[in-house]
């Protein structure tokens, strides 16, 4: 096994902010690209602000999305500092910017500027609504929520369009970006240039809407809110149990039949108003009345270590404490150790047979990197990058 991340070797300019960006940037860096971190002097990343919750270095928004990089603030009014940020790619495999349209231009950094420093420069761009009629349009997580549809089907049927509880868009759209740019990196390998990738949050969130947008596709039906049940599958969905609700998720009719058994609603399985999905998906009322009053006997709890060890999907619904714990004991490893001074972090999720993880360095402070950076920039035979710290991980 090689300690060396698939991606070692890679230089990536970060200048993006806030979430996708910095995200799919960071996920390079736990792939073991070196990812220098690009921010305004004085101020950094918007998200370093970001609190509470703080951190004792920054706060726990920023620490989040980018640990493993290198950090130099550039004033991009300055010639001096432009001249370090044009010098930084031209000597990049990968820009990412979230910046709006026409401000990198403003600076020589715009991609068709940039190609010409350097061809082999896989740039990425990320913007709330693309680069056409929406290119002035402000793109947070929130509002792409509501504009894309996704608050329409999100909440109890009865109640308000909601937004999903995390920045979902923002992660699905950073991954989206690094999707983008391996694929760029590996036709680049096969031409020996690079290209232009575009990824907007709008596009991406219709993209994630998967089956629902399919399902209006199909019909001309715009999709409800249906609170935690699932259009097309019952029972699929969370169901009150003695103490709480369990989460079930039984996909097939041989599954139905076993999950009735356990609860001993036997012969509801022949009941031809759920003998079959599509019966059950029609007559979900009543089906989820017998349900209901079954598992009312036993806690969500119990229920769970009952169902999971006959092979039906279930889970109490957990909060973010559960969650990890959920975790650890499924063997998982979900933490990391970055550093004194940083509380831990969500391991990367990606692991690979033959290369070991990265050891993560924590999220760097603000042109925390700056002299070494600048003096590497400036340098006619630069060598390598001046090599980062690793903390003790764990």
């Amino acid at each position: 096994m090689t300690d060396r991340g698939p991606m070692s070797g890679l230089l990536v300019a970060d200048f993006s902010r806030v979430l996708a960006g910095p995200l799919a940037t960071m996920m390079m860096a736990d792939l073991g690209a070196t990812v220098i971190k690009v921010e305004r002097p004085g101020e950094g990343d918007d998200t370093r602000r970001w609190g509470p919750p703080w951190t004792p270095r920054s706060s726990s928004y920023f620490e989040g999305v980018n640990r493993g990089k290198r950090s130099i603030a550039l004033d991009l009014t300055d010639p001096a500092d432009r001249e370090a940020a044009t010098e930084l790619v031209r000597r990049a495999d990968v820009l990412v910017e979230n910046f709006r349209p026409g401000v990198l231009a403003r600076y020589g950094l715009d991609h068709e500027q940039a190609t010409e420093l350097n061809p082999r420069l896989v740039y990425a761009s990320i913007s709330g609504f693309g680069s056409a009629a929406g290119a002035d349009l402000p793109g947070y997580d929130f509002v792409v929520q509501a504009a894309g549809g996704l608050m329409s089907i999100t909440g109890a049927a009865d109640g308000d369009p909601m937004k999903v509880g995390v920045a979902l868009i923002d992660v699905i759209t950073g991954k989206d970006a690094l999707i983008g740019i391996l694929a760029a990196l590996r036709q680049r390998d096969r031409t020996g240039r690079g290209q232009h990738v575009e990824v907007n949050l709008l596009t991406s969130l219709l993209g994630g809407l998967a089956n629902q947008i399919s399902g209006y596709l199909t019909t001309g039906e715009a999709p409800v809110r249906m609170g935690n049940r699932h259009p097309s599958i019952a029972p699929y969905e969370t169901l009150r149990c003695e103490d709480g609700l369990l989460a079930v998720a039984v996909g097939t009719d041989t599954q139905f039949r076993r999950f009735a058994a356990e609860l001993g609603l036997h012969g509801i399985a022949d009941d031809p108003r759920f003998a079959t999905n599509a019966a059950r998906v029609e007559h979900r009322a009543d089906l989820v009345d017998l349900l209901e009053g079954a598992l009312s006997a036993r806690t969500a709890g119990d229920w769970q270590r009952r169902l999971t060890a006959a092979g039906i999907a279930c889970s109490r619904v957990n909060d973010i404490p559960a969650a990890i714990d959920y975790a650890t004991e499924l063997g998982l490893s979900p933490l990391l150790h970055v550093g004194d001074d940083h509380p831990p972090q969500v391991r990367p999720p990606i692991t690979f047979s033959d290369t070991a993880a990265t050891a993560p360095t924590p999220p760097p402070d603000l042109d925390e990197h700056g002299d070494a950076l600048r003096a590497w920039l400036r340098s006619a035979d630069p060598g390598p990058i001046p090599p980062q710290s690793s903390p003790t991980a764990s």
